[in-house]
C-alpha cells in the first residue's frame, strides 16, 4: 500500500491520505435526497456558456454552475454511446459489463442481470425511478430498462440515427417506446426533447413526495440534429445551437419543477455527456475547445465532457473542481449521499463527495483512471500526466459532411508511446515522453495491473491487399 502511495503522491505532487469511512452523512434527516442525472448524447466540452461557448446562450446550465460546483477534468469512462452509459449506470469500466461499442438494432445483447444499476441500487431504498430518453443497453424485452430498476420508460431504445435515412447505413424503422411497448415508429424527433422534459417535470410532480431517481438521457446533440420550433432559429450557433439551447431549457423546467415543488434543496442535480462531439459533422457537430480530437478517441477532445453538480445547501455554490473525475464513480457518489448500500462484485468507481463538496486538500480517490476503446487499453491518466500506447485511431478533426448529408472524411492516424503533461499542455501538442522516464515507468506498471485485471486486446490488423 505504501508503494500506491508513494507512486501517487510523485505523480500529483501531493500526499494522498484515504478518506474516513466516517465522515457525517450529507442527509437533511427528512428523508433521502432525490437524484436528478441529464445526460446529453455528444456534447462537445466546450458548448456551454459556463464551458467557454461563445455562439450558444445557456443561461439555466450557468446558473447551475454557479450555484453548484463545475468539474473542468471530468471524464467518460469510453468515448462511445453504449460503453459511456454501461459505465455511468454501473460504476463500473465498460469492459467489465461486457458492454463495448455502439449496439445496434440487430444487437442481442444487453446489460447483462449481473450489473447493478443506480436504478436498482436506490430501489432498495424505497425510490421510484424513471427514464426518460435514450437508453442504448439492449433492446430486447430482457434488457429493457424496466429490467434494471427503472419504474417508468419512455424513449428510443438505441440512438437516434439508427433509422432508415442514415446516410452510410441500413437500419429499420426507428422505435419509440413506453415501458416495453412500442408506440410509434420513427417519431417526430424534433418533439423529443420536448416530450423526455414532459414526462420528467411530470415524474417530479408525481413523486414529489418520496424520494425519487430521475435520470434523462436526451437524444440530441446527436446526430441527425432536430429541434422544436420554439426553439428553432435562436441561436446565433445555428441548428446546433439551437439544439443545445433547447437542452438547457429542459434543463430550466427541470430545476423550475423542483423548485415549484419544494424540494430544491433536496435533491442533486448533475449533468454531463456521454461522450466528447462528433466532429465529423461539420457545423452539425460541437465543440472540444481547446481539447485534442473528438468522439471516438481517448484523446482529451474524445473523453474529457462537460460536469455540473448543484445541491443547494450541500454543494458549496460557484466552485470549481480541477481534480479529474469519472463516470464510474458517480454510482459509489451517489450511494454515499444517499445510504445506499454499494452493490455486490467489483465496482470500478469510487466515492468522490469530497471531490463535490470542493473539501480542501481533497484529491481524486483513484490512483489513475484507464481508458479502454473495445477492448483495447489506449491511455492512462494519473495526476496531472496522461500516457498513450501504440493504437490507430480515427481522426475527424477539420472534416465537414457533404452535399449528399453523409459524415466528412477521416483518416486513420498512429499514436506512439507518448506522454502529456495536461497541466502544462491541455492540448496534448508536445509528446515528452523522452524527458520523463520515470513517470512513464510508473504509468506503465500501473497499466500492467489494469491489463491483468481486464485485459488488452489491440483490434487485429487488416492484411495487406496483394499487388497485382
Amino acid at each position: 500500500m505504501r508503494h500506491w502511495i508513494w507512486i501517487l503522491s510523485f505523480l500529483t505532487g501531493s500526499f494522498w491520505t484515504p478518506w474516513a469511512a466516517s465522515a457525517q452523512s450529507p442527509g437533511n434527516g427528512k428523508r433521502p435526497p432525490n437524484v436528478v442525472i441529464v445526460f446529453a448524447d455528444d456534447l462537445g466540452y466546450a458548448d456551454l456558456g459556463c464551458f467557454g461557448a461563445a455562439k450558444i446562450k445557456t443561461p439555466h446550465l450557468d446558473r447551475m454552475a454557479k450555484e453548484g460546483v463545475r468539474f473542468t477534468s471530468f471524464y467518460t469512462a469510453q468515448a462511445v454511446c453504449s460503453a459511456s452509459r454501461a459505465a455511468l449506470l454501473t460504476g463500473k469500466y465498460s469492459n467489465r459489463t461486457g458492454i463495448l461499442g455502439a449496439l445496434g438494432p440487430a444487437s442481442k445483447q444487453g446489460l447483462g442481470s449481473n450489473n447493478t444499476t443506480i436504478a436498482l441500487m436506490l430501489k432498495a431504498l424505497g425510490y421510484s425511478t424513471a427514464l426518460f430518453g435514450k437508453w442504448h443497453l439492449g433492446h430486447l424485452p430482457e434488457n429493457l430498462p424496466t429490467r434494471h430498476g427503472f419504474d417508468e420508460y419512455f424513449g428510443l431504445p438505441y440512438s437516434n440515427d439508427m433509422w432508415p435515412q442514415h446516410p452510410t447505413a441500413k437500419f429499420p424503422d426507428l422505435p419509440l417506446m413506453e415501458g416495453e411497448k412500442i408506440i410509434a415508429h420513427n417519431p417526430d424527433q424534433t418533439k423529443l426533447t420536448t416530450w423526455y422534459t414532459e414526462k420528467a417535470v411530470d415524474f417530479i410532480g408525481r413523486n414529489k413526495d418520496r424520494p425519487f431517481f430521475l435520470y434523462v438521457a436526451h437524444n440530441m446533440p446527436h446526430v441527425p440534429l432536430f429541434v422544436s420550433d420554439r426553439h428553432k432559429g435562436i441561436s446565433a450557433g445555428g441548428l446546433y445551437g439551437d439544439v443545445i439551447e433547447e437542452l438547457d431549457w429542459s434543463v430550466g423546467e427541470i430545476l423550475a419543477a423542483l423548485k415549484k415543488h419544494g424540494i430544491d434543496d433536496n435533491t442533486i442535480v448533475i449533468f454531463t455527456s456521454d461522450n466528447g462531439p462528433w466532429l465529423s459533422y461539420g457545423n452539425h457537430a460541437g465543440s472540444a475547445g481547446r481539447l485534442r480530437e473528438g468522439k471516438g478517441t481517448a484523446w482529451e477532445g474524445g473523453v474529457r465532457v462537460p460536469f455540473l453538480a448543484r445541491w443547494p445547501g450541500h454543494l458549496p455554490a460557484g466552485k470549481e473542481q480541477h481534480e479529474p473525475a469519472m463516470t464510474i464513480d458517480v454510482l459509489p457518489t451517489i450511494a454515499r449521499i444517499t445510504g445506499a448500500k454499494l452493490p455486490s462484485g467489483k465496482i470500478d468507481g469510487k466515492d468522490t463527495l469530497p471531490l463535490l463538496r470542493v473539501e480542501p486538500g481533497a484529491k481524486s480517490p483513484h490512483e489513475a483512471y484507464y481508458f479502454y476503446w473495445n477492448k483495447h487499453l489506449q491511455a492512462v491518466r494519473s495526476g496531472q500526466w496522461k500516457l498513450y500506447f501504440p493504437h490507430t485511431y480515427r481522426t475527424m478533426a477539420g472534416s465537414a459532411p457533404g452535399a449528399d448529408g453523409k459524415p466528412g472524411p477521416y483518416k486513420e492516424a498512429q499514436c506512439g508511446l507518448e506522454l502529456y503533461n495536461l497541466a502544462a499542455d491541455l492540448s496534448e501538442t508536445h509528446d515528452v515522453a523522452a524527458q520523463n522516464p520515470e513517470v512513464v515507468r510508473i504509468l506503465q506498471v500501473l497499466a500492467e495491473g489494469m491489463r491483468r485485471d481486464l485485459g488488452d486486446e489491440p483490434p487485429k490488423q487488416k492484411k495487406a491487399k496483394a499487388t497485382p
